[in-house]
């Protein structure tokens, strides 16, 4: 699972160069946001191929075949982050990612939902989900040709539901400031770190002006780059510390290195909302790039 996030991580960047040089300010961090993203993905799908028999019982028993499921969406999950370091087909795996999302809060998600209405802890988990959808079908939309309709419905999809789950989300830091920051889920903040609720605090205010930013066209672009560099500096700055503190008394600290990748993933989330704004190379035969200005055009 390491190995496969560091091998993204790597060569991600050095693919990336072209369209690195072509950005400027914030659109720099936006457009490392893929191999962000493909880093996280193909931790997961290590972790779907090499842990199946662990994650079978999570699939629905009315689809049968648990195993074959695991599997199957390790490799698509592999594919993804293939396609999204390799800039490739990006259009198609972005959506399919995106689809793949959804699938999981349709089948795994959605079905428990009667019996954890007032379960705090249930909602951010359930939410989550649809967050990664969002910003896969923000991508999927800003690499259609310029003017597109269905990119446009893609982005403004994306939008309209991720905004909200990082106000959400900033609701949950401020009312539990125990609770490590990021994605806030079960895990206490660690002792060692000093004055945690004031982290928490400070990762709350990040989320709720970037949900707030994101809804507006002038701060779309500052919003993703600035939520998503905070969330990237508390992977590397929170999780990672935790990860190896693991590692020094488990050596598979699967835990940790999903805290990591799932913090990683939400930054990478976050920062695909900036490419709804963001010039973009073009995949197809006469366009080579599509201009912010194409799409924003339509955005309210």
């Amino acid at each position: 699972m390491t190995a496969a996030g560091i091998a993204a991580l790597i060569a991600g960047p050095l693919l990336a160069r072209p369209r690195l040089r072509a950005a400027d300010g914030p659109g720099k961090l936006i457009i490392l946001g893929p191999v962000f993203e493909a880093a996280a993905l193909a931790v997961f799908s290590a972790e779907h191929l090499t842990a199946a028999r662990d994650l079978a019982p999570i699939v629905p028993h009315w689809l049968g075949f648990p195993l074959f499921w695991v599997y199957f969406f390790g490799v698509c999950l592999l594919a993804a982050a293939i396609s999204f370091v390799l800039w490739r087909s990006v259009r198609w795996s972005a959506a399919m990612l995106a689809l793949f999302f959804l699938l999981v809060v349709l089948t795994v998600s959605l079905p428990p939902l009667p019996r954890h209405l007032h379960d705090r802890l249930f909602w951010p988990a359930f939410v989550r989900e649809i967050a990664f959808a969002s910003g896969a079908m923000i991508l999927s939309g800003a690499v259609w040709p310029a003017g597109h309709a269905f990119g446009r419905v893609l982005i403004r999809a994306g939008r309209t539901l991720l905004a909200p789950i990082l106000i959400f989300y900033a609701i949950e830091h401020f009312r539990f400031p125990r609770y490590a920051p990021g994605v806030p889920l079960e895990r206490l903040t660690p002792a060692w770190v000093p004055a945690p609720a004031l982290w928490t605090y400070l990762v709350g205010t990040a989320l709720l002006l970037g949900g707030i930013g994101l809804l507006f066209r002038p701060t779309l672009r500052l919003a993703a780059a600035g939520t998503g560099l905070v969330l990237l500096l508390l992977t590397i700055g929170l999780y990672l510390p935790i990860l190896v503190m693991e590692f020094r008394t488990a050596p598979l600290a699967v835990e940790g290195l999903n805290y990591v990748f799932d913090t990683m993933l939400f930054a990478s989330t976050v920062l695909l909302a900036g490419f709804a704004a963001e010039p973009l190379a073009g995949e197809w035969p006469g366009h080579d790039t599509l201009h912010a200005q194409d799409l924003t055009a339509t955005m309210p």
